[in-house]
Formats: C-alpha cells, sequence, structure tokens
C-alpha cells in the first residue's frame, strides 16, 4: 500500500475482485499455518493438546517475548499442567515458577505459597525453571507483564478437560470470548507483579485479544485437526468462525484503512498482513496478487 499504483488497484477494484484476491491470499496464508502447526505436532510427539499449548503461549506475546513464552511451554510441558489442574494454586505455581520469575521478587504470604508449591512440582517432575534474564521486562505495560499473562493462563488451564477439545468447541465469537476472556485469581486484583499491590481492578484478558487467540490459535488448530481426523465440516466451521472474527487492529492493517480501504472481517486483515509480511516488505511486487488483479482491471 506505499505505493500509489496499488492504492489504487484496490480502491479501483470491485466488491467481487476483492473477494477473491483477500480469498487466494488468505489461503495462502492459511497454508503456512498449516504447516507450522504440522511440523509443531510432529515435535510435540503428534499431541494435539501440546501443540494447542504451545501455540497459546506463543501468542501471549508476539513481540519481545515471543520466544520466551515459546521455552516456558518446553520447560513445562502441558502434561503437568493436567495431572495438577484440580489445584489452581499447582497450575499456577507450575507456570509462574517455571518461567523464573518469581525469584525476582519479594515475597508475601501467597507468593510464599506459589514458591513453597513451585518447589514441591518441580521435585516431583523433575523440572527445572527458565533463567529470569530470558525475559525482557524492560518498557512492558502492566497489563501484558508476563507474570500477570501467566496468572490470567492459569485460570484457563485450571481445568480437567483437554484444552484441544475446548478449542475445538468453538463455533462463534462468543465461544472464543467465553474460552479466552478469563479473569486471574483473586490474588491479582490489586496485583500487576508479585509483592507489590496496585489498584484493585479486574485482570480478565480483553475481549481483542482473545480475537487474536481465535484467529491464530483457534481457526488454525481446527483446520490442521480437521484434515489430521478427515473431518470436513470442521474446516468448513472454521472458515465460517474466521469470518465472523473482528478484523484485526494493528500496524499493518491501521496503515491500509487509512488509505481508504475497509476490512469488514479477520479473513480479510489477515490477507492484508499476508500481502504486507511477504509480498511488501520482500520486495516481491511483480509475484504480488494485487499487480496481477490491475493488470485485469
Amino acid at each position: 500500500m506505499e505505493r500509489i499504483s496499488c492504492r489504487n488497484i484496490l480502491l479501483n477494484a470491485d466488491r467481487e475482485a476483492l473477494d477473491n484476491l483477500f480469498e487466494k491470499v488468505e489461503n495462502e496464508r492459511l497454508l503456512r499455518k498449516y504447516n507450522d502447526i504440522t511440523l509443531l505436532y510432529e515435535s510435540a510427539i503428534k499431541d494435539w493438546n501440546q501443540t494447542a499449548y504451545e501455540i497459546m503461549l506463543k501468542m501471549m506475546d508476539v513481540g519481545v517475548n515471543k520466544s520466551a513464552y515459546q521455552s516456558l511451554a518446553h520447560h513445562i510441558p502441558y502434561r503437568y499442567l493436567l495431572r495438577e489442574a484440580s489445584s489452581a494454586l499447582s497450575v499456577e505455581a507450575l507456570l509462574i515458577g517455571g518461567s523464573g520469575l518469581l525469584s525476582m521478587y519479594d515475597e508475601d504470604e501467597y507468593i510464599s505459597q506459589l514458591k513453597e508449591q513451585w518447589n514441591h512440582l518441580a521435585n516431583k517432575y523433575d523440572l527445572s525453571p527458565m533463567r529470569y534474564s530470558e525475559w525482557n521486562l524492560a518498557r512492558v505495560r502492566p497489563y501484558n507483564h508476563p507474570v500477570l499473562r501467566l496468572a490470567q493462563l492459569s485460570t484457563l488451564l485450571h481445568s480437567k478437560e483437554f484444552i484441544v477439545n475446548r478449542i475445538i468447541d468453538c463455533k462463534s465469537v462468543e465461544d472464543v470470548e467465553n474460552l479466552f476472556c478469563v479473569e486471574a485469581s483473586e490474588y491479582w486484583k490489586n496485583h500487576f507483579v508479585p509483592a507489590r499491590e496496585s489498584i484493585n481492578v479486574s485482570k480478565r484478558i480483553g475481549k481483542e485479544k482473545s480475537h487474536i487467540l481465535g484467529i491464530n490459535l483457534v481457526v488454525p488448530i481446527q483446520i490442521a485437526y480437521s484434515d489430521n481426523i478427515g473431518k470436513r465440516e470442521l474446516r468448513n466451521r472454521a472458515m465460517t468462525l474466521l469470518g465472523m472474527l473482528p478484523a484485526e487492529n494493528n500496524r499493518y492493517t491501521r496503515r491500509w484503512q487509512q488509505k481508504g480501504l475497509f476490512l469488514k472481517n479477520a479473513k480479510e486483515s489477515q490477507a492484508v498482513i499476508q500481502i504486507v509480511t511477504e509480498y511488501c516488505q520482500k520486495e516481491r511486487c511483480a509475484e504480488c496478487p494485487v499487480m496481477q488483479m490491475g493488470q485485469n482491471l
């Protein structure tokens, strides 16, 4: 969209041409995600729960702490969380203790309990924590602090029901929000980080974050899982869900919409992200579907 020719092509195209363009490019993006999930599934010893868990952790921060969340998914495999799912304290201790971040903070009564439970579970399962230095905490907004995010995830994973089953069951935007818009446990209502009291406010995963998880976790997992078990209707349902989810609001989509291209749902915003990251940024203009569409206008 940086080039005036691209802008004119899109603004002059009719709705049918745009729909065809977005469908083609979105299929490219879904294929890339499908291949990524397939590789992850194989590395997770063909365990769909571990696969979904790893993607979910990765999506908690797509910026400076993305690799740290991925590392945590390997330090603390999903199977241990499932074994301890009946205890909210144990799930929280595994995630926050396993992150290594507990060692950075002073203690109060609750944090002492978390540390004690982490030490017990680390000994029980022969686990070792990450180095806290793997996390980048500089200029991290309070609501996006890794400790708070892990406390929120603990609420989500404090369940005996397999995480992949809950993901597969999502059929609507409301289902996605009900799954992911969870609130951290009582202690975190007046804490953003351990042992430092803050104002008492809800520490719930917001709707926008839940929609991002719907786009990048729920839909791709449903598609990959449907192909794995040969259930075509699940793939169709996933594509319908993608069309129901709101368009993303990020640096890619905002620039396009500022130039006059309205994006009506997540299918279209995902197509825009694909065009920018795979064609614009790599200077593949001659191969770009936008330019090819322009030749036919």
